[in-house]
């Protein structure tokens, strides 16, 4: 690339191909005339080829990592420093690299709460969180500093105990997920839906009381969150916790106040052209 190009940023997960990341970050380059220095590329990167990657990541100084499915938590290892936000909640989204150090930072939280807050006021609200894995973990980090009312539903019962025991949470069996429509929101933290048809919970409870909210995006809508439209019930899909949290991202690795509408446009207009199915 040019020598003006000297800030090379990468996306990196397993699958990635559906990641939208770079068309957010690349549109808010273009809107602030910053794409002769900045470049936004995603990479397939499998957990066996993560160690090596990271050396490389190292060695070609590339500036900064956005981090997902199955890496948040097991980047961890290979990181300098971390974030007193990502080392609390033990998980990372994004990574900046800074004169050779490597620091874990994680905009998952803060993002997931504003996007949800553009809906609710979470004090003493109840929450039934689906899935106790990255994603999860920092939505509960962030749904417990304010206050809310948390149970957690997943199959993995020895981490969902561990992780309600450091947030204040209840947990509940995978098998009476149902439970979940005695709350006000209800959260999806699996994959479940992402690249299939599936439920993460039968949809037969939902109704316009409740707020949905699904963290994977799928640009046709997923399944949980089009059946939670049928119901009248109000819908947060993975598109605004991808905005929310990337302008928190942006502003922690340019130093740049975030073009906030320019990448809302870039992802509105991916989700009506294409579909990621």
């Amino acid at each position: 690339m040019a020598d003006e190009v000297s800030k090379i940023c990468l996306v990196i997960g397993s699958p990635i191909a559906h990641s939208l990341s770079p068309t957010m970050h690349n549109a808010a380059y273009k809107a602030l005339g910053i794409e002769s220095k900045f470049a936004f590329l995603g990479a397939l990167v499998g957990s066996a080829e993560l160690p090596k990657f990271i050396e490389k990541a190292r060695a070609k100084k590339l500036h900064m990592l956005a981090v997902t499915i199955p890496h948040k938590e097991t980047i961890i290892d290979y990181l300098d420093e971390l974030d007193p936000i990502a080392k609390e909640i033990g998980a990372v989204n994004t990574v900046i690299n800074e004169a050779g150090r490597l620091i874990g930072y994680n905009t998952d939280s803060p993002g997931a709460i504003a996007a949800l807050q553009l809906h609710a006021n979470l004090k003493d609200k109840k929450v039934a969180v689906l899935g106790s894995g990255g994603t999860a973990m920092a939505i509960l980090y962030g749904l417990a500093k304010e206050k809310a009312d948390i149970t957690i539903f997943s199959r993995n019962k020895e981490r969902a105990n561990e992780l309600a025991t450091k947030y204040g949470a209840k947990v509940l069996p995978w098998e009476e997920r149902e439970k979940a429509f005695e709350s006000d929101i209800i959260i999806n933290t699996t994959p479940v839906g992402r690249d299939d048809d599936e439920l993460p919970i039968p949809t037969e409870g939902l109704n316009e009381k409740h707020i949905v909210f699904d963290v994977n995006y799928n640009l046709s809508g997923t399944p949980l969150l089009n059946e939670a439209s049928k119901k009248g019930a109000v819908v947060i899909d993975g598109l605004e916790l991808l905005l929310q949290q990337g302008i928190l991202q942006f502003e922690l690795y340019t130093g740049m106040h975030a073009p906030e509408q320019a990448m809302r446009k870039a992802l509105k207009k991916s989700k009506t052209s294409t579909n990621v199915n």
